[in-house]
């Protein structure tokens, strides 16, 4: 496995200096964001698009790094209601497939959307509850009408392109859970497969290490973010898990995203690392740091200390021992 990060959080520095940055802190790949909600701050996607030479010299100041980009992403919401969002995070989408596809970057990271509760709909609608009846009818109505049918098509031109679409499992949106992930990808194609990030399914009340199993003996594992979760029991008692308090209210929330080994310990990082290579994930560990209680460059220090501590790096030998 090679350790990398997701890029955002170095917004404010150009192209080259993250990549220094990056290299500086003992890393080997990088997860940059082409638009949607990370943004493009290091990726000039339709510039890249139309130019070879642009996306030669692009490379370029990766491999004089010895860096590697692990995956393109642009988390959005493709199904969304609202037409201008789901037209813009469609366009962003496919425009990110046809340059992972020439840039050799073979995954594409991104939401799997929320549909509205019906045409005439406006906002989003999250049904996390069959009853009333009516958000079961919701929900049977977007996976049919809205997501199977859009992730289809996206599916096909993936394979086409030869580029694998890693969905994150992410509250909010209808692929949150193993269980989701998987009924979309028997409804799609082999393309379709996770971004796994552990940090959603805490919460969620989900082992990490079993969502791995699971997803792992699918073979739809397809990229990984490390990000850590803290729970507070004592806020949960009283928020429950579904808690609507502003991600900034660390006091009162009853979860937190948190830096790896500030949430769970590395022991449980290192039983995440293990389950991985024994289901077959042999590629990038992207840290993404979204720590309100650390700064950018402590927030990631810690994770890179704790995650190179545990990372398995080698291949390994024969049993010689049995």
């Amino acid at each position: 496995m090679k350790l990398g990060v997701f890029t955002p959080l170095f917004a404010n520095l150009s192209f080259e200096d993250m990549l220094d940055k990056v290299q500086r802190a003992g890393l080997n790949a990088v997860e940059i964001g082409t638009g949607g909600n990370p943004g493009n701050h290091h990726c000039p996607t339709d510039e890249l698009l139309e130019s070879e030479e642009k996306r030669a010299a692009y490379l370029d100041e990766l491999k004089k790094r010895n860096l590697t980009i692990s995956a393109f992403s642009c988390h959005s919401n493709p199904i969304s209601p609202d037409p201008v969002e789901a037209k813009a995070s469609d366009e962003i989408l496919r425009k990110t497939i046809r340059l992972a596809a020439l840039m050799g970057v073979p995954v594409v990271n991104t939401f799997s959307g929320t549909a509205g509760d019906s045409e005439e709909a406006t906002a989003p609608n999250w049904p996390v509850i069959p009853w009333p009846e009516v958000y079961t009818d919701i929900y049977k109505w977007q996976w049919e009408n809205k997501l199977i049918p859009y992730w289809k098509e996206i599916g096909e031109m993936a394979s086409e392109y030869g580029v694998k679409i890693g969905i994150e499992l992410h509250g909010g949106f209808l692929c949150h859970t193993p269980y989701t992930l998987l009924k979309l990808r028997e409804n799609t194609c082999d393309a379709i497969g996770v971004n796994l990030d552990p940090s959603h399914l805490w919460w969620q009340g989900i082992d990490p290490v079993g969502a791995i199993k699971i997803l792992g003996e699918a073979g739809a594992i397809h990229h990984f973010h490390a990000k850590d979760t803290y729970l507070d029991q004592d806020n949960i008692n009283m928020y429950g898990l579904l808690d609507m308090q502003p991600y900034g209210e660390v006091k009162t929330r009853a979860w937190t995203f948190r830096s790896v080994g500030c949430g769970h310990d590395v022991k449980v990082w290192s039983d995440m690392m293990s389950a991985l290579r024994m289901y077959g994930y042999d590629y990038v560990v992207s840290i993404e740091h979204e720590d309100p209680l650390m700064s950018i460059d402590e927030g990631l220090n810690r994770a890179v200390t704790n995650l190179q501590s545990v990372l398995i790096k080698e291949t390994p030998h024969a049993m010689w021992w049995a």
